[in-house]
């Protein structure tokens, strides 16, 4: 079980975006409105939880990389559901056609 306290079902997966700064580089503090819009146009985060329905299309390539939990994955813009965790933390709840790639860490 994950920090979230959430297992997702069916082709689901659940990802912990990353977090939106407060302040820029110089110390500036970034307005409410400004944080919010970029907050919705988040496109990466951590790979939690993964269902074990997902990532089992016949049509994936046998030989191709299925992500994993722990991966920093890119996901599409605006295709996920937003649920709180149990640890009071956002999480993003997604299909996992959703994930576009993984990245090389």
């Amino acid at each position: 079980m994950n920090d979230s306290g959430f297992s997702p079902v069916g082709y689901n997966v659940l990802v912990k975006p990353k977090t939106v700064e407060e302040k820029t580089a110089g110390g500036l503090y970034i307005p409410e409105k400004v944080k919010e819009k970029d907050e919705f146009a988040r496109t990466d985060g951590v790979l939690v939880a993964v269902s074990p329905m997902a990532f089992v299309n016949p049509d994936w390539p046998a030989d191709a990389p299925k992500p994993k939990v722990g991966d920093r994955v890119f996901f599409s813009r605006y295709q996920a559901s937003e649920v709180k965790g149990r640890d009071g933390a956002p999480y993003w709840l997604m299909k996992d056609e959703s994930i576009a790639g993984v990245y090389d860490d």
